[in-house]
C-alpha cells in the first residue's frame, strides 16, 4: 500500500517539476521514473480539461485515475480548434515583437474555454519540435563554465535629466549556461570600449569570471568571421588575458550550437 501511495504522489511531483520548467528527461532522472511514463503523465496533464493547479489540488487517488484512465490523449475539441490555428501562429511568430503570450490572449478572446497559457505553449512547442530534424548535437554544459554575451533587440532610450533630450542606448545582455542567470545593461554604442565596459560590469555583477566567454560574431568582438578560426578583436583578447579566461565566438549561422533546450 505504501508503494502505491508513493507512486500516486509522484504524479504530483511530475506536474510540479513540469511547471518549474524541467524537461521530461530531467524529471524522469530526478524521480527515478521511466521517461515514457513521465511523457504520458505530462501529455495527459496538459490535455486535461482542468488547470495544472487544479490537478495538484486533487486527492492522490483521483489524480491517479485521471492520469492513468482510459481517456484519449486529447479528450475534448480544444485541440482540433488549436490545430486549425497552428499555421497562423507559426507565421505570426516570425513577426517582430510577437510573443506566444500575445497570441494566446488573442486566442482566448475567440476561444474563452480554450487552453490555458501553459497548455497553449506546450502544444505550440510540441508542434514546432515535431517539424525539426530529430537529431541535433548540442553542447553539454558545465555549471559556471560559459557566459554567453551579445547585443540584442531594438535600441531603447532614456531622457537626460539635464538637457531633456532622448539618449539612445544599445542593450548588452549576458547569460550563464545551465543556470540561465542573466545580466542586461544599456550602453551608448556597440563600439569596443562600450562592449568591454559592459562585460566588466557583467562579471562584477556575477561575482566571478567564467572559464569561457561566448560572444556572437559582432564587430566589436570578432574582426574576421570564420566557422573554425575567427579572428578576435585584440582589445577583447587583452581583456580575456586580464581576467584569465578564454573567448570562444559562436560559429556564424550556427546559433543552435549554443542553445540549451534540455531545461525548458
Amino acid at each position: 500500500m505504501a508503494g502505491t501511495t508513493t507512486g500516486m504522489s509522484k504524479i504530483k511531483q511530475v506536474i510540479r517539476l513540469h511547471l518549474d520548467g524541467y524537461s521530461n528527461r530531467a524529471i524522469a532522472t530526478a524521480l527515478e521514473m521511466n521517461k515514457e511514463t513521465v511523457n504520458r503523465y505530462v501529455l495527459r496533464a496538459t490535455a486535461d480539461s482542468m488547470q495544472f493547479e487544479e490537478l495538484l489540488s486533487l486527492d492522490d487517488p483521483i489524480l491517479a485515475h485521471r492520469m492513468t484512465g482510459g481517456n484519449p490523449a486529447y479528450p475534448d475539441r480544444r485541440f482540433e480548434a488549436f490545430k486549425v490555428l497552428l499555421p497562423y501562429l507559426e507565421e505570426e511568430m516570425k513577426r517582430k515583437h510577437v510573443t506566444l503570450k500575445l497570441l494566446w490572449e488573442e486566442y482566448r478572446v475567440a476561444h474563452p474555454d480554450g487552453y490555458s497559457l501553459t497548455q497553449f505553449r506546450f502544444h505550440y512547442n510540441q508542434n514546432v519540435k515535431a517539424q525539426k530534424p530529430s537529431t541535433v548535437i548540442r553542447d553539454t554544459y558545465i555549471a559556471g563554465e560559459k557566459l554567453f554575451i551579445d547585443f540584442c533587440g531594438d535600441s531603447i532610450g532614456y531622457i537626460d535629466a539635464v538637457t531633456g533630450s532622448v539618449v539612445k542606448v544599445q542593450m548588452f545582455v549576458g547569460c550563464m549556461a545551465v543556470s540561465d542567470y542573466g545580466f542586461a545593461m544599456g550602453v551608448r554604442s556597440q563600439k569596443s570600449e562600450d562592449f568591454i565596459h559592459a562585460i566588466a560590469c557583467c562579471l562584477r555583477s556575477l561575482g566571478g569570471v567564467p572559464r569561457i566567454i561566448v560572444p556572437d560574431n559582432l564587430k566589436s568582438a570578432v574582426t574576421k568571421t570564420d566557422p573554425y578560426e575567427p579572428t578576435l578583436n585584440h582589445v577583447l583578447e587583452d581583456m580575456a588575458n586580464h581576467y584569465g579566461c578564454s573567448i570562444l565566438p559562436a560559429r556564424p549561422y550556427r546559433a543552435r550550437d549554443y542553445v540549451n533546450k534540455n531545461i525548458m
